[in-house]
């Protein structure tokens, strides 16, 4: 059973805790760029996470539909059923939910869960993001802690924010002019995140940000400062005692330093967001496809190209050769290679 059980998930993050290492979170919106995030990790024998946000959930349910929750249930469904061929542990996760799709989007994949878990299956997905990262930290938690309760009734996991992710990705709360002091989650609100969230009897996620930012940047022009997670892991054992730990999350990693990636890892990060690089990876050899064969993709001066060429399998199956090798670069930097639960 490759998509993680919920005693499977836990077990991931406690290994990646103690481990020092992180698993690559991988955005996918689509059967390919899904088969290629179940590529990658199995060439490498890690296990990982697959996420699917509010944008990739409608974009997967096509133009004539454009249903973000089908379009969701739909890619879920294709990764359960292609899991059970490979030999490592997945999560399936969804990806920065506002707090405005909540109701249109959060809870009915929660439903459909409950539902499934009710006839002895596992949850549809391991685990959800709440992105209300916008609010003000109590609407925040007061929002996510009733989520996060009824969420870990059937083993799933939460994921929250506090603090912005600047820059822009999809479903993100946070904008390209997002201000510099809000891309930093202070010690106080994660003693607050913490006390909040213990009251629940389940596993979660927290995204404190350090100055990470979404997209892609020239090198230089992201200032994270880790150190900023390793005074929140220190702030919350000061108050609640030696036991208090953090699952951190880092999103916006692409194009990051590496040995800032190591260094988070020192500090309780356990997952890594990895889409803009893996949206590269996979656009690049389609470029190099239609410009290298421009006139065999099209019927240029009334001939009629060479079908072989513009047959869309020709370069998906490039395209998804590519992102599975970006997503083993992404396992390579954190860590996770050759050590899946499975064995």
């Amino acid at each position: 059973m490759p998509i993680a059980t919920p005693q499977q998930y836990r077990e991931m993050l406690d290994a990646a805790q103690a481990g020092d290492y992180a698993y690559p979170a991988i955005n996918v919106s689509s059967m390919v760029t899904a088969n290629a995030a179940l590529n990658g990790f199995a060439e490498k024998k890690s296990d990982g996470m697959i996420q699917v946000s509010t944008g990739g959930g409608a974009f997967a349910s096509g133009l004539g539909v454009n249903d973000l929750v089908l379009g969701a249930i739909s890619i879920a469904e294709h990764i359960h059923r292609m899991a059970e061929r490979y030999d490592v542990l997945v999560a399936l996760h969804t990806d920065h939910c506002p707090p405005d799709k909540v109701d249109s989007f959060m809870v009915p994949l929660i439903e459909v869960s409950e539902g499934r878990v009710a006839e002895g299956k596992l949850p549809l997905y391991s685990s959800h993001m709440l992105d209300a990262s916008n609010l003000p930290l109590d609407e925040n938690l007061d929002l996510s802690v009733p989520l996060y309760e009824r969420m870990a009734k059937i083993g799933q996991m939460i994921e929250i924010e506090a603090g912005i992710v600047g820059g822009e990705e999809d479903g993100s709360a946070g904008t390209a002019d997002t201000p510099a002091e809000k891309l930093y989650t202070t010690p106080e609100d994660m003693v607050e995140v913490f006390r909040r969230m213990k009251e629940v009897d389940g596993t979660y996620m927290f995204a404190a940000t350090f100055g990470n930012v979404h997209g892609a940047y020239k090198p230089g022009a992201v200032k994270l400062r880790p150190e900023i997670l390793k005074q929140g892991q220190d702030a919350i054992k000061a108050e609640f005692g030696d036991d208090a730990l953090f699952h951190l999350v880092f999103h916006g990693g692409s194009g990051s330093v590496k040995a800032q990636i190591k260094e988070t890892l020192e500090y309780g990060v356990i997952k890594m967001n990895v889409d803009t690089d893996t949206q590269y990876a996979f656009t690049r050899p389609i470029a190099a496809h239609m410009m290298t064969n421009y006139d065999e993709v099209l019927k240029v001066d009334g001939e009629v190209g060479n079908k072989k060429k513009y047959d869309p399998r020709s370069y998906l199956k490039a395209a998804e050769e590519a992102m599975s090798q970006r997503v083993m670069e992404a396992i390579d930097d954190l860590d996770s290679g050759g050590k899946t639960l499975l064995g």
